[in-house]
């Protein structure tokens, strides 16, 4: 009898059976009860479940390897701990005639006080399924852990190539750890038993928070690595970094950048004006009025950068200026003024920009950014090309 087990012999447990099954691994399921389940780990570190891995030893025989489980009983019956100290051989009735069955291999605890077997001992067992069309499983055996699935077809035996074991088994193992640990998660995903519990999902941390596994660092309020920005958003100001590489937060029905921006508009088509008032309005260019709507930031305040190439249409010296115009829907928020102009003097064509700061404006809210331009002479043409806006939110 390779498998072991503790508290279940009425005599003859020996302190080997004890040492053997101290496994300290209680991964709850409720109050009372533990999830049944194997201890991870490997020989070389390199896999999470190693423990009752089987695989084909001939035509119709397999091997169980090693390893340790817990199998919970009913609610008052406790939890039985297990070990396979050596790997053990099973073997598995020939197939039958007609149909294709599935049978269930698992570690099967035989208690007498509540089974009434006759037997106090744990086993490997193979409980085999019947033969049909779509054959199943069947059901688990009470204070049973299933191991694997494996489908016996229609005639399979010793004698004409047996179980095909590359596509045959179904693995069923779960892991478990003590309680506390971080539960490293193999085959099916079960419910948390209290907020606070943690499991590595393959990719990610994840964290149950009463009602769903939720990722590490959005139950903390950080941000939302790459791989998992797929996930729905858990709460109003959660960050993500979104699979395009940029930072977003979620505001409470989408996720929108978490600092808008930068918004820019340019225009590479010459107009000029004879206005000596600011206009928004240039000639000969299809580029007219230059404008770029803008969204502001939590902190209200942006940085505006606005320039073009500009020059005067005379030998005599004029003043040529471009500067902007804020409106916020349709109610002004600034008006252009010469403070804050970028200015050219003379008929050589420069290229002229400044950057300003604005601040004190309502985060959320849409603002549109007008370029405005004038001349100080009204009988010569000032010109404008190349001219461009650009809006930087501030955090």
């Amino acid at each position: 009898m390779n498998l072991r087990s503790s508290w279940v012999a009425e005599t003859g447990q020996t302190r080997e059976n004890t040492r053997l099954n101290q496994v300290g691994a209680t991964t709850p399921v409720n109050p009372v009860q533990v999830r049944s389940g194997i201890l991870p780990g490997s020989y070389d570190g390199r896999y999470r479940l190693s423990g009752f891995w089987m695989f084909g030893s001939a035509a119709m025989s397999a091997t169980v390897s090693e390893g340790r489980a817990l199998i919970q009983g009913e609610i008052s019956q406790g939890v039985y701990p297990v070990a396979l100290p050596a790997a053990e051989t099973i073997t598995f009735a020939a197939g039958d005639a007609q149909y294709g069955r599935v049978d269930l291999v698992v570690a099967k605890v035989y208690d007498n006080l509540y089974d009434s077997s006759g037997r106090n001992e744990a086993k490997i067992e193979i409980i085999q399924g019947v033969p049909g069309p779509t054959p199943k499983a069947p059901a688990i055996p009470p204070r049973s852990l299933a191991l694997y699935e494996v489908t016996v077809v229609a005639g399979a035996s010793a004698g004409n190539g047996g179980i095909n074991w590359n596509t045959s088994l179904k693995d069923l193992r779960i892991p478990v750890v003590s309680l506390g640990g971080i539960l490293p998660v193999e085959g099916a995903v079960f419910p948390g038993a209290y907020p606070g519990q943690y499991q590595d999902s393959g990719g990610a941390l994840q964290r149950w928070d009463g009602g769903a596994w939720v990722p590490y660092p959005s139950a903390l309020g950080g941000i939302i690595p790459n791989s998992a920005s797929t996930l729905p958003a858990t709460y109003t100001g959660q960050y993500r970094d979104s699979t395009g590489g940029q930072l977003q937060r979620w505001n409470g029905s989408a996720w929108v950048p978490a600092v808008p921006g930068p918004f820019f508009t340019g225009s590479n088509d010459s107009g000029w004006t004879q206005s000596t008032t600011y206009t928004a309005a240039l000639t000969d260019t299809t580029s007219t009025p230059l404008d770029v709507d803008f969204v502001a930031g939590p902190s209200g305040a942006v940085l505006i950068t606005y320039g073009a190439r500009m020059h005067a249409e005379s030998a005599t010296p004029t003043t040529v200026a471009m500067s902007f115009r804020l409106t916020k829907g349709t109610a002004p928020a600034m008006e252009p003024n010469d403070e804050m102009a970028v200015l050219c003097t003379g008929s050589t064509p420069a290229s002229m920009s400044s950057t300003t700061r604005i601040y004190g404006m309502t985060p959320g809210a849409t603002y549109t950014l007008t370029a405005m331009f004038k001349v100080g002479n009204s009988a010569v043409k000032g010109h404008f090309d190349n001219t461009f806006l650009r809006v930087d939110n501030q955090a």
